[in-house]
């Protein structure tokens, strides 16, 4: 079993992930030896974004761009909560060809994180049946971990 003091949260900009992040920074804060690795995953862009002549370059700056944003009002957080800075990575990434699930349980076996700190999305059954859950995901398809969902 992975470090469960080497965290990963999962955030992107909604309620839900940030109520992962205070809970996560009031668990958290001021432990000695704690690290936090905070990712944004964001999807590929839908296939119609092409047909107005914008390049996969012009999306992903601008999704990198406020992903960078998120992650520093992230980082802010968890200091104000008694997290070392140094301690706390931002890492941003494109689910390319896959899940933003699977891209989050990639980054957690690459980075043997020991925790995963997710917000859960209020979907309904029927979303959940067609879209999928993330935390869902997480949560049956983690090896080496915990996972927090957090609602």
């Amino acid at each position: 079993m992975n470090d469960w003091k080497k965290v990963l949260i999962a955030v992107d900009d909604t309620p839900t992930s940030d109520r992962g992040l205070k809970y996560a920074g009031r668990i958290i804060g001021n432990l000695p030896g704690v690290s936090v690795c905070l990712l944004h995953v964001y999807p590929e862009p839908p296939p119609d974004y092409y047909n107005s002549g914008k390049s996969l370059a012009d999306y992903t700056n601008k999704q990198e761009a406020e992903a960078d944003t998120l992650v520093q009002r992230c980082r802010k957080m968890l200091t104000e909560a008694g997290i070392d800075p140094e301690a706390i990575t931002g890492d941003i990434r494109m689910a390319e060809q896959k899940t933003i699930s699977a891209t989050i349980l990639e980054v957690q076996q690459q980075g043997e994180y020991g925790t995963i700190v997710v917000g859960r999305r209020g979907v309904s059954k029927a979303e959940e049946f067609l879209f999928g859950s993330i935390s869902n995901a997480l949560v049956h398809h983690s090896h080496d971990c915990t996972v927090w969902v957090v609602g």
